[in-house]
């Protein structure tokens, strides 16, 4: 086995030291000119199987823990808050139709939305302002972060569940599936009114 050369070298120890997921060009700014994606790809399969892997987070690169490792370490972590259902609601609503307004979460929702519920996916740093709507009173978007991509094992937003995923995972309500089964509603006509 020949031993890597230092610019593999070189990347493999800023991703090492970095505290969050970084960019090709935030690495290529510690390690200065060269082919950092061909170092990542050769890191990439040199750390695959291992205990430790380089994974792809969005358009970020970080280390960490084999999936299939991860039980040995939950012992010594500290289980967070739940998110309500609200928050799972917004979250789930923001991540797959992102740029969307707080309206369009509560069109979508049908519920209106208590300003907590956001504050708390922000402060999580799940997501974030994504600018305003260039309509009438400009809106301000939401969107999710790489923290959120990170947090739930996702390279990219492309790798988020369809339809038939969550219905094979039995994550769909059944009343969702009922009314589904059913078909479009039925109209009714309103009493009292003669032709």
């Amino acid at each position: 086995m020949t031993p890597p050369d230092d610019l593999v070298r070189a990347v493999e120890a800023v991703l090492f030291a970095a505290e969050e997921p970084l960019t090709i060009d935030a690495i290529r700014a510690h390690v200065g000119v060269g082919e950092v994606r061909g170092a990542i790809a050769t890191l990439t399969a040199a750390y695959a199987g291992r205990g430790v892997e380089l994974v792809r987070r969005g358009d970020r690169y970080q280390f960490q823990t084999a999936g299939d490792l991860a039980h040995l370490l939950r012992r010594d972590r500290h289980e967070p808050r739940k998110l309500s259902r609200a928050g799972i609601e917004t979250l789930a609503i923001i991540a797959y139709h992102e740029p969307v307004t707080r309206a369009e979460i509560e069109a979508i929702r049908g519920v209106q939305i208590s300003r907590g519920t956001l504050d708390v996916l922000l402060e999580a740093g799940w997501i974030r302002p994504a600018g305003r709507r260039e309509v009438p009173g400009r809106p301000l978007t939401f969107a999710t972060t790489a923290e959120f991509l990170t947090h739930f094992g996702l390279a990219s937003r492309r790798d988020l569940p369809g339809i038939d995923d969550l219905r094979a995972a039995g994550m769909l309500d059944p009343v969702d599936l009922a009314d589904e089964a059913a078909g479009p509603a039925l109209e009714v006509e309103s009493p009292g009114e003669d032709a």
